[in-house]
């Protein structure tokens, strides 16, 4: 491999012939995109942890772990409450994969 310190090309390399490892690279990486939406939502709006999980009938600390990027319990129900509690709603899309 070319010497480069471009992260996405370092795991690249490491990662292309191990389908496992791409899979949880894949699955990380997804839950950090859904943390990540979750918080910017919720801070457009202007609340706090507390304040949404009030309005979604749950605990601050669940909403914290919805925000962390490492969380992989997310179920489609309660991103369905926290959707509605932000006047939003969830979307699903499937796509293919890319090799």
């Amino acid at each position: 491999m070319a010497k480069t310190s471009d992260a996405l090309k370092i795991i690249d390399g490491l990662t292309r012939d191990d389908s496992e490892m791409e899979n949880l690279i894949r699955e990380a990486s997804l839950n950090a995109i859904v943390a990540q939406l979750i918080y910017e939502a919720r801070t457009a709006r202007g609340l706090t942890q507390k304040q949404l999980a009030d309005r979604v009938g749950t605990k601050q600390s669940a909403i914290a772990r919805f925000e962390d990027a490492d969380y992989d319990g997310h179920s489609l129900s309660m991103l369905q409450k926290i959707a509605g509690a932000l006047n939003q709603k969830v979307e699903i899309k499937f796509s293919a994969i890319s090799s």
